[in-house]
C-alpha cells in the first residue's frame, strides 16, 4: 500500500470504525444489509462459514449474497451511474489493482484491520504482495489442469506439455475462455521455463509464439467461464483434462468422489482479493466485513472450507484438516513447498497494464 493511505487523518479512521449505531444514523433504514458479491458455490459458501455469518451475528447486519463471474464492468456502470447495488466483492489481484487505478473502488489503509493474534500488525502478518491498495488477501490460489483419471489407465499426464500433447494423450481440454493463464501455459509447455515466462511475454515475439502453441489445441478446446464448469464437463465426460482452480479439484476428488486428478507442475498461483466499491453509502459496514474478514481466523476457515493457502502467516498454523472431508490439507494447497517448486507466480502487475491488449488479440486469435 502506499505511504499515503497509512498517514490517513485519525477523525477518518475513527468514522470509519465507530458504532454502527452511527451508523444506521447516517444512512438510515437501508443500512441494514449489506451486499457481498463472490464466485458462487462451494466458495461462497466457505466464506458464510468464515465470515459472512460471524459479520451478521456480531452487528445485526444482514448479508446479502450475490454471485457473479469476475470483471470491472458491473463495478464500472455502477461507480459511474451513482447507483451502487454492491459493497463488498472478491476479485482477482488484477483486476482489485486496476479497479484502483480507474477510482471504481475505496482505498484500504492498514490501519483497518486486525493485527494478529500476537499483536503482529497486519502489515507484516500478510503475505508480500497479497495486499495491494484497494485490496485485501483473502486466500492464495492457483490455476492447474485436472485430468479423469479413468480416460487414462495407462500413461499419465504429468506436465503443462502433457495438456497439449493431444497426440499422447487424446481427447478434448477444457480451457477458460481467457488469455490469462492460457498464454502462461502455452509458453511453459513450449518449453520456455516459470522464470521466464513474462520476460517472453513482454515482446510481440513472445506473444506470437503463446498463440502458435495454443493454436495446436484449437479444435480440442471447450471453454469454460464460470468456475463450476470444469468439474462438470469432466464428469459429463466432455473433456478428459481441463484447467481450474485447485480447490474446485479438491472439492470435487474428495467431497464429491469423482477420480480427478491435479497436476500441479506449471501450475500459476494468484491471490483472491476482497474490495470495497467506491461510492458505497454504506462504508463504515463495508470496512467492518473487511476487516472481519481479513483476521487470521476467517483466512484460516476459509481455507479449511476451500483448500486454497492463507494469505496471513499466522493463519497457517491454524489450517489443519478439510473440514467436510478431514483431508490433511497440507499437501493439497498450492503454497506447499513440493508444488511451488516449479510454479509460477502470476505477475498481476503485468496483467494489469497489460489485460486490455491482451484480450484484444485474444478475441482476435479466437475469430480466426
Amino acid at each position: 500500500m502506499s505511504s499515503g493511505l497509512r498517514s490517513l487523518a485519525a477523525p477518518l479512521v475513527f468514522a470509519i470504525l465507530a458504532p454502527l449505531s452511527l451508523a444506521n444514523c447516517w444512512y438510515g433504514e437501508d443500512s441494514n444489509e449489506l451486499t457481498a458479491v463472490s464466485w458462487g458455490g462451494y466458495y461462497t459458501e466457505a466464506s458464510v462459514e468464515a465470515y459472512y455469518r460471524p459479520f451478521e451475528e456480531s452487528t445485526g447486519f444482514a448479508v446479502r449474497q450475490l454471485t457473479y463471474s469476475g470483471g470491472l464492468d458491473e463495478i464500472r456502470e455502477q461507480v459511474t451511474s451513482g447507483e451502487i447495488e454492491w459493497d463488498v466483492v472478491d476479485l482477482e489481484i488484477f483486476d482489485a489493482v486496476r479497479g484502483c487505478n480507474e477510482g471504481l473502488l475505496e482505498p484500504i489503509p492498514w490501519v483497518m484491520l486486525a493485527p494478529a493474534a500476537d499483536g503482529t500488525p497486519a502489515e507484516e502478518d500478510f503475505l508480500e504482495d497479497t495486499t495491494t491498495e484497494c485490496g485485501v488477501g483473502a486466500s492464495v490460489y492457483s490455476t492447474i489442469y485436472a485430468y479423469d483419471e479413468e480416460q487414462f489407465p495407462g500413461e499419465k499426464p504429468t506436465t503443462v506439455a502433457d495438456f497439449f500433447d493431444v497426440a499422447r494423450f487424446p481427447g478434448r481440454r477444457g480451457m477458460r475462455r481467457s488469455p490469462q493463464v492460457n498464454l502462461e501455459f502455452a509458453l511453459m509447455a513450449d518449453g520456455v521455463s516459470p522464470e521466464h515466462v513474462y520476460d517472453t511475454l513482454r515482446t510481440p515475439s513472445g506473444q506470437e509464439r503463446a498463440f502458435r502453441k495454443l493454436d495446436s489445441l484449437r479444435d480440442h478446446i471447450r471453454w469454460w467461464v464460470d468456475a463450476d464448469e470444469p468439474v462438470e464437463m469432466l464428469a459429463a465426460g466432455d473433456v478428459v483434462m481441463s484447467s481450474s482452480f485447485n480447490g474446485r479439484m479438491f472439492h470435487a476428488r474428495f467431497v464429491q468422489g469423482h477420480p480427478f486428478i491435479t497436476v500441479w507442475l506449471g501450475q500459476v498461483v494468484d491471490i483472491g482479493q476482497q474490495g470495497i466499491v467506491r461510492g458505497t453509502p454504506r462504508l463504515p459496514q463495508a470496512f467492518r466485513f473487511v476487516r472481519l474478514g481479513s483476521t487470521a481466523e476467517a483466512i484460516a476457515t476459509l481455507s479449511r472450507h476451500t483448500a486454497y493457502s492463507p494469505s496471513r502467516k499466522s493463519a497457517l498454523p491454524l489450517v489443519t484438516t478439510h473440514v467436510e472431508s478431514g483431508v490433511a490439507l497440507g499437501p493439497h494447497l498450492p503454497g506447499a513447498p513440493e508444488n511451488m517448486e516449479h510454479a509460477l507466480r502470476s505477475d498481476w502487475r503485468w496483467w494489469s497494464d497489460n489485460l486490455d491488449e491482451m484480450n484484444d488479440l485474444f478475441q482476435a486469435w479466437l475469430n480466426r
